[in-house]
């Protein structure tokens, strides 16, 4: 009976593992965005205008993954390959009266290399085919484990990588639409206390799946100066099956978790003002609300985690300008809503507004090959956390993004 109760207990404590991937994982699933679990930084050239536009910017290789109509004003054959360090601090403060003792966790935060690449190819004028490509792995959080929050979260680590082949096709001078389907592979290790009366217990869990959505999109090209690009991202449900493992008593199963990953639709703008300066925006929508329950099972039975989470919105804007012809600058701001409040929030994803300030540069070192770099700083507000296992909130929360790009035409 005791080791059916840590059993109980455990089930609601390891499931909490699951959201910091979330925040990783469906930043790869296929389009560039941000706000909610979603991430938006992958060394592209639109990294250095917070992704403000980057559906209708269309000039290289990453439209294949920012919007795939885009593809259809390349000429030829474009590759472009990206790398980069994201790097976060997570620094908890409990409060006093916080229900469990301990100490502040550390900070949580650390390093997580990252590699991509964009492709695409001409089949005819009109058609295209693109593929992208995009890895990351790393600790995404790693609390100290005596810290206040321990029966919530202490470690997690994972490694993802989405393939996403498109296709392009220009129905008029002036519209195209494209698409495809998104594969993606995520493994991952957590970690997580056993609460009393096993309180020097641990429950780990090891999984891996492969998930599958698609995208959608159009790029309205209204004048030579003036382009609106617009993309759907469905739904996705990555279901985790692997190993629980809950020492002492030494308990091993297996388990399956199920999350629903917002659909989402994003539209951009991008304006020449003259040679010299552009003007570039964005809106998004996603549909956070669908996120609300998680769906954990094992051969001990099965259990529905609420999460009671709201859809948000974003909102970005950058610029462009040319001092000289080969040299393009770059600086962009992005908003995004909070998705939870204090009393649904827990530390396993500790995300509240977000706040990015972007900027960047590319270089045309000759007709066939062009470089940049982007620096993105993310500031995920105070998230103050209010719940019967934790009180507090962050004094430091926020994720720093460093990435170099090179683009190719053949």
């Amino acid at each position: 009976m005791q080791c059916k109760r840590n059993l109980h207990l455990s089930r609601l404590r390891f499931s909490c593992f699951l959201f910091p991937v979330c925040m990783i994982l469906v930043g790869f699933i296929g389009t560039a965005r941000a706000g909610g679990l979603y991430i938006s930084e992958f060394g592209t050239p639109s990294m250095g205008v917070a992704s403000a536009g980057a559906q209708a910017v269309a000039s290289d290789a990453s439209t294949s993954f920012h919007n795939p109509a885009g593809m259809t004003r390349l000429n030829g054959q474009e590759l472009m390959v990206t790398g980069g360090l994201i790097y976060s601090t997570v620094k908890f403060d409990p409060d006093s009266d916080t229900p469990i003792a301990g100490g502040d966790g550390g900070d949580a935060g650390g390093p997580a290399p990252l590699l991509a690449a964009f492709y695409v190819h001409s089949l005819t004028d009109n058609l295209k085919l693109g593929a992208n490509i995009i890895s990351i792995t790393g600790a995404v959080l790693d609390y100290d484990e005596d810290w206040a929050g321990r029966y919530l979260n202490t470690e997690v680590r994972l490694l993802t990588v989405t393939f996403n082949p498109t296709l392009a096709y220009r129905i008029t001078d002036w519209l195209s639409v494209g698409g495809g389907p998104q594969i993606m592979y995520a493994n991952l290790e957590m970690k997580t206390k056993v609460p009393p009366p096993n309180g020097n217990g641990e429950v780990e869990i090891d999984g891996d799946d492969v998930a599958f959505g698609y995208d959608a999109g159009a790029l309205v090209e209204l004048s030579k100066r003036t382009r609106f690009g617009i993309i759907y991202q469905s739904e996705i449900e990555p279901e985790f099956s692997g190993d629980v493992k809950i020492k002492p008593p030494g308990f091993e199963a297996g388990t399956d978790t199920k999350i629903t990953l917002a659909q989402s639709v994003r539209a951009s703008l991008y304006h020449d003002i003259n040679d010299r300066w552009a003007l570039l925006g964005s809106i998004a929508w996603e549909d956070w609300s669908a996120f609300e329950d998680i769906n954990i099972s094992t051969g001990r039975g099965s259990q529905k985690i609420s999460r009671n989470w709201d859809d948000t919105w974003k909102f970005a804007a950058g610029v462009h300008y040319r001092p000289v012809d080969k040299w393009l600058l770059q600086a962009g701001f992005a908003y995004d809503t909070s998705p939870v409040d204090s009393d649904d929030r827990t530390p396993d994803m500790p995300i509240d507004r977000q706040i990015r300030y972007a900027t960047g540069m590319q270089y045309q070192c000759s007709e066939k090959l062009s470089v940049g770099g982007q620096f993105v700083y993310a500031d995920y507000g105070d998230t103050k956390i209010k719940n019967d296992l934790l009180k507090g909130e962050y004094d430091r929360n926020d994720i720093f993004f460093l990435a170099l790009n090179a683009n190719w035409k053949f």
